[in-house]
């Protein structure tokens, strides 16, 4: 920024120029631009995906379906009944597996519950070859 006040001493009746120079700034703005415009068309490329749009489907209680919970300690219950024996509980499971047309198996985790408890189950329903798992959740609460 450069400004020209002259002397005290000139004697010279012209007025002060007391214009700031904008070259270095439009300079400075014109670079950035430029790095923009470079820039974020390759921070932005990402793969092309349909993403799942969030739907709320009450549940539609059948009889066929299999209810299951899971409860803080990690037990598992199939309605009331409470399986401490992972192999009965997966013969139990192939049991219902093989009918026509199959159940599905929907999920009551409690909030507390470890995700290592649900995990494990999940994957005792796999080995059932139960194709069809939900969870069961409350909605949130309104009014906050």
């Amino acid at each position: 920024m450069g400004m020209n006040v002259g002397s005290p001493d000139d004697g010279d009746d012209t007025p002060m120029n007391s214009s700031i120079n904008t070259t270095p700034l439009v300079d400075v703005m014109l670079v950035l631009l430029i790095i923009f415009l470079i820039t974020v068309p390759v921070v932005t490329q990402s793969v092309k995906l349909s993403l799942p749009k969030e739907i709320n489907v009450p549940t539609q209680t059948k009889p066929e379906n299999v209810l299951l919970a899971v409860t803080k300690d990690g037990d598992i219950y199939w309605g009331t009944k409470r399986f401490s024996d992972r192999d009965e509980f997966l013969a139990e499971l192939k049991e219902v597996a093989v009918l026509d047309p199959q159940p599905e198996v929907h999920i009551r985790g409690d909030e507390t519950a470890r995700y290592e408890s649900i995990g494990r189950l999940i994957v005792l329903i796999q080995r059932a070859g139960i194709a069809k798992v939900g969870f069961i959740t409350e909605p949130p609460a309104r009014g906050g």
